[in-house]
């Protein structure tokens, strides 16, 4: 049986830096690794193998497919990256958080395929959530705070994880004076069919959102969530000529693109990378207010007050003039959360939110979302693959695949 290795990581590990320190045998406990033959299974691996298709027209992984790595599915790239990598033959793998941005079937088909190899080549997986941890591997490690740790048997590893505060003790902010939707149905789909170059995605989607409802939007890759949410948020042409009323308007009266983006507070983890210039944690809550990529207004003293009043909710007050983009992913998505709520917008949406993030962060953040539900107005839309643990949904939407495009079934969490 191969000598097999789990490593539980933070968000605060860099965790290509140590995969690649392991394949070179630099790493403690790991260091007969380096005379053997080692690959690396990531999303960064894929990155890397997009640009160098569309850079340099390097077609490694897909040279016997007509589709580009950049048309695939998550699925699929990660299907074609494992297998590219078992045709050299390697020692061992080392496999990088495999199922995010998987949707459940293709998580459980992918586990299953590192189980059945995981007795045949040694694995080394690094992993930010526990249950994602394959089975019955002989090695258990955490790497936190820069520090990898031992353990002698798994309850031990078990028992060390760190548990998180899932409470905040203060109250929401009061949203500040604003203009604001008051009515009670913000969004109605009624019979919507979207079909892209021939492609049915979406058939018949009934679907209308109140205020203060808290929906969970699921499905799996490719049935249409996208499709669905720049419906709303106004960026998808396909609800023209279509029975869909957003925020009192039929879609194509006359509103602007912008009438609705001021209704809704929007956040998806790929947004953080647009906020890399030199602002504080502060000024990025602030900057919700005037809906900008950044500070550039100068705040009254009474919005200051109001940012703070959101810092001191997530317990970060004493990172208030931290750099952002210095901060942890963790705080990033509390604090991008702040900002798409300080201004009590009547829709939240939050678009695979806890992607990427370790156990003790997502956790902390499902609170905060199920806090903004129990004492706002706001309506949320939560989307997201992973059944998260304590997320408190009233409703969900589950899109199902067909041949015609995939059908909206309403249903209780």
């Amino acid at each position: 049986m191969p000598d097999n290795s789990i490593i539980l990581v933070d968000n605060q590990t860099k965790v290509e830096e140590l995969a690649q320190n392991i394949l070179k045998g630099r790493v403690e406990h790991f260091e007969d690794l380096k005379t053997k033959k080692g690959l690396l299974f990531s999303n960064a691996e894929i990155d890397r193998y997009i640009w160098e298709e569309e850079q340099h027209e390097k077609t490694l992984l897909t040279q016997k497919v007509k589709q580009t790595l950049r048309s695939m599915s998550s699925g699929e790239r990660k299907k074609t990256l494992l297998k590219h990598l078992l045709s050299q033959k390697p020692d061992f793998l080392i496999v990088v958080n495999p199922f995010d941005n998987l949707d459940a079937i293709s998580q459980q088909n992918l586990k299953d395929r590192f189980i059945e190899l995981s007795k045949s080549i040694t694995l080394v997986q690094i992993s930010g959530r526990t249950a994602d941890i394959l089975p019955n591997f002989k090695h258990h490690f955490t790497f936190m705070d820069g520090v990898l740790k031992s353990f002698a048997n798994d309850q031990a590893f078990w028992n060390s994880l760190p548990r998180s505060k899932s409470i905040y003790a203060n109250s929401i902010p009061k949203a500040p004076q604003g203009k604001r939707f008051l009515g009670e149905e913000l969004v109605r789909f009624k019979n919507i069919s979207v079909s892209y170059n021939g492609r049915p995605i979406l058939n018949n989607i009934d679907w209308t959102i109140r205020r203060k409802e808290y929906w969970q939007l699921i499905g799996p890759n490719g049935s249409g969530k996208t499709t669905l949410l720049t419906m709303i948020t106004g960026d998808n042409h396909k609800g023209y000529g279509q029975h869909l009323t957003l925020f009192g308007q039929r879609k194509g009266s006359g509103e602007s693109v912008w009438d609705v983006k001021e209704q809704i507070g929007y956040f998806t983890p790929s947004m953080v990378d647009q906020f890399r210039g030199y602002h504080s944690a502060l000024n990025m809550i602030l900057s919700g207010l005037y809906d900008s990529v950044g500070l550039y207004n100068e705040p009254s003293d009474a919005e200051v007050r109001l940012a703070e009043q959101w810092l001191q909710l997530l317990e970060l007050e004493e990172k208030s003039d931290t750099l952002f983009k210095t901060l942890s992913a963790g705080e990033k998505r509390l604090i991008m959360t702040a900002r798409a709520m300080i201004k009590h917008p009547p829709l939240l949406i939050l678009d695979e939110p806890t992607s990427g993030l370790d156990d003790f962060n997502a956790t902390n953040f499902v609170a905060l979302v199920n806090k903004i539900s129990e004492e706002s107005d706001t309506t949320i839309v939560f989307v997201s693959h992973r059944t998260e643990k304590n997320l408190n949904p009233m409703l969900v939407l589950e899109l199902v695949p067909s041949e015609n495009g995939s059908s909206g079934i309403v249903k209780k969490p």
